[in-house]
């Protein structure tokens, strides 16, 4: 038995106005994705429990079969896994966002937060920028290291665990002076993340970004901490070997954790720019290795969901509908055929990211889940949030759904 779990990061929306009362989902041409709903199981699940915060981190984990009550210790220590940081026990980990703050006060606190992605700046700008933030507040047990893009990390031994820091793509468009880290044990955070403006805001990188018309990396955003956190293997709990294809040190950092074997594309970016035909070969190459399981995740319908975009949230579930979907079916289809190897294929997202709200929630989340050895046990004719809920069924837990998707398919094969 082949395992294919797509997941279409932040996919489900509420209705918009735009597109006639109807979400993204409702109004996407997804041929591949409907005709598999219509001979599939399908429903709804709550993907992050009310008591933690509707992150990917969370959501990820839950998808990925492991119950975020028992295993989730916080977001930057499972990215700074996957970009090879070796965390000891006292060693507290926080995201680091390279972000765009508003020029249009000379007081930090009352900047506004511009982009939580500075443009998405390339992984070789970045590290640069780093290295500057590094050279000027590092020190022994106090560290930033370059991830890709946007995303980074600091290690801060025996660093505060408890407090609430605020993510950046949460507050778009707002005046940080609400959000940034105020409890005590972050006064080091803030005075850092207020004095890294100073030194971005003229390094000679911005300063070209500026000229050619890109927001300028001009402040680091810290968030996110928690530490090294203890997950059991997937070939453990279910006998896989499983790999994890995305563009995004998060989920890589989760399918480390999981035992899973991280396999990067060039050319995948997280946006909708990514290149969905490489991940879609990518898929299908760990499968023609032996691979059992692949878990590929695609970032592009929740950064079109925080930038609201909303033609591009459309667009974003058609390619993966077209390019990343349909291509992998077909290979699992034809190997079946000649094989005799059934397979099993659970697509959903990991949490809504509205257009209108521009940040996750905790609303259950539509899935399909389709096997090619079995009768459809709850088909829907149209794959989306109203259909899929019409169904009736509904797992509270998403890891339920996970241990359903690989016993069941387990037991059948």
């Amino acid at each position: 038995m082949k395992y294919l779990l797509l997941l279409c990061d932040g996919m489900a929306d509420l209705p918009v106005s735009s597109l006639g009362g109807k979400t993204p989902m409702d109004v996407a041409h997804k041929p591949n994705m409907d005709r598999l709903s219509s001979s599939s199981y399908c429903g709804m699940a709550r993907t992050v429990p009310l008591s933690l915060p509707p992150g990917s981190d969370t959501a990820n984990m839950s998808v990925m079969g492991y119950d975020p009550e028992l295993y989730y210790t916080g977001r930057s220590p499972i990215e700074a896994i996957s970009m090879g940081i070796d965390l000891g026990e006292d060693d507290v980990a926080f995201r680091v966002n390279l972000v765009t703050l508003s020029d249009d006060t000379s007081v930090y606190d009352r900047k506004r937060m511009i982009d939580y992605s500075s443009d998405e700046i390339s992984t070789e700008e970045a590290s640069e920028l780093i290295k500057a933030i590094d050279a000027n507040f590092g020190e022994s047990g106090f560290r930033f290291y370059a991830g890709r893009s946007y995303r980074h990390c600091l290690i801060w031994e025996n660093g505060p665990v408890k407090g609430t820091l605020t993510p950046p793509h949460d507050i778009l468009t707002k005046v940080i002076s609400g959000y940034l880290p105020a409890e005590p044990a972050h006064k080091k955070l803030r005075d850092i993340m207020t004095s890294s403006h100073d030194i971005l805001k003229d390094h000679p990188i911005n300063l070209e970004r500026i000229n050619k018309g890109s927001n300028p990396a001009n402040s680091i955003w810290i968030w996110g901490q928690g530490t090294k956190p203890e997950m059991p293997p997937i070939s453990l709990s279910y006998g896989l070997k499983g790999s994890v294809i995305s563009a995004v040190d998060l989920i890589f950092g989760l399918g480390i954790c999981a035992g899973m074997t991280p396999v990067s594309v060039n050319g995948a970016t997280g946006t909708i720019h990514t290149d969905f035909a490489g991940k879609a070969n990518a898929a299908v190459a760990e499968f023609e290795r032996g691979q059992d399981y692949v878990y590929l995740h695609i970032e592009a319908p929740d950064e079109c969901g925080h930038r609201n975009e909303v033609e591009n949230k459309v667009l974003s579930i058609e390619l993966i509908d077209k390019i990343v979907l349909g291509p992998i079916y077909d290979h699992l289809e034809n190997n079946r055929k000649k094989t005799g190897e059934d397979f099993r294929i659970l697509i959903m997202p990991d949490h809504p990211t509205p257009l209108s709200l521009r940040t996750h929630t905790h609303e259950p989340v539509p899935f399909i889940l389709y096997s090619s050895c079995e009768s459809p046990l709850a088909p829907v004719s149209v794959y989306s949030e109203k259909e899929c809920s019409r169904t009736g069924v509904f797992f509270e837990k998403a890891h339920l759904l996970f241990d359903y998707f690989i016993r069941e398919g387990t037991e059948k094969s």
